[in-house]
């Protein structure tokens, strides 16, 4: 998929309401994700909303002003910084509405899906992988709108913020979930699917100074171990689970579960196991 059939795509989110975009990973039920943020019991969560007077009356709006304020304040290094970066942010958010949708379906995937998430206040204010993701965000559409100078920016602050490394043009979908974060990298021609989990320390890297398609695309519901590298124009099939620490050098089939350096088959199953988190993996008889 390329970057214009990837923004068209995102594009018919913003017609849809909030709870188709989160349906796949199950419903929130009737209220907004801004609703139930609004709610929680988390002081941090309270004092921000009440610093920052969100008091708007829909809840996408609220969102994203919320959203807007929080990205700018981890990116700027001054008040006017900040304010550069929440003016950029919330236009992008008003003008491109799946941006929004997409940034509240990362959330709802992250408290449906990650153990360690117990309310959407903590992962909203405190995840650096889902900040991360979301000003990856924002870069791809600048590199899109072919203002390659402002996303190389964004993609220079989000590693030196919080160790992420994102190339703008990648392609990435919706409900991805870059659990710690520390240490990932994406290549430039990478593309990602909905529904993936990418765990601390992955690449999505290149094998050399190949042009064109040189980077991996990792297919829906698939989900690699922490610390693994997977290298070069290949395929993680639908489902796929590639273990920590392994090194991936050719395609993967779907719902194949993949181990070592090189990468092995050690099992297959027929589930999607990003939906899950499940990491697990057969006995395995041999040892690097």
């Amino acid at each position: 998929m390329g970057d214009q059939a990837y923004a068209s795509s995102k594009q018919e989110i913003g017609n849809k309401s909030l709870l188709s975009s989160v349906g796949a990973s199950g419903e929130a039920g009737a209220q907004t994700i801004w609703g139930i943020l609004s709610r929680e019991p988390n002081p941090l969560l309270k004092d921000f909303i009440e610093y920052h007077n969100i008091a708007n009356a829909d809840p996408d709006a609220c969102f994203a002003l919320a959203l807007s304020s929080l990205l700018a304040g981890k990116l700027s290094s001054g008040a006017e910084s900040d304010l550069n970066f929440f003016s950029l942010f919330i236009k992008y958010y008003q003008v491109f509405p799946y941006l929004s949708l997409m940034a509240q379906s990362d959330l709802h995937a992250l408290y449906d899906r990650n153990p360690a998430v117990h309310d959407y206040g903590t992962a909203f204010l405190n995840f650096k992988g889902y900040h991360a993701l979301q000003c990856y965000r924002i870069a791809h559409r600048l590199w899109i709108e072919h203002q390659e100078t402002a996303a190389r920016f964004i993609q220079s602050l989000i590693s030196e913020r919080w160790a992420i490394d994102i190339h703008p043009a990648a392609v990435l979908g919706e409900r991805l979930i870059l659990d710690h974060g520390t240490g990932i990298v994406i290549g430039e021609t990478a593309r990602v699917e909905d529904d993936v989990v990418l765990f601390q320390g992955v690449t999505l890297g290149g094998t050399g100074k190949e042009s064109g398609k040189r980077h991996p695309t990792v297919y829906q519901g698939s989900i690699i171990g922490a610390g693994s590298k997977v290298l070069g124009a290949i395929e993680i099939g639908r489902g796929a689970k590639v273990g920590a620490g392994s090194v991936v050098v050719k395609n993967v089939p779907e719902f194949t579960s993949v181990f070592g350096n090189p990468a092995q088959v050690v099992g297959r199953h027929t589930h999607l196991p990003a939906l899950t988190f499940d990491q697990s993996l057969p006995a395995i008889d041999y040892i690097l």
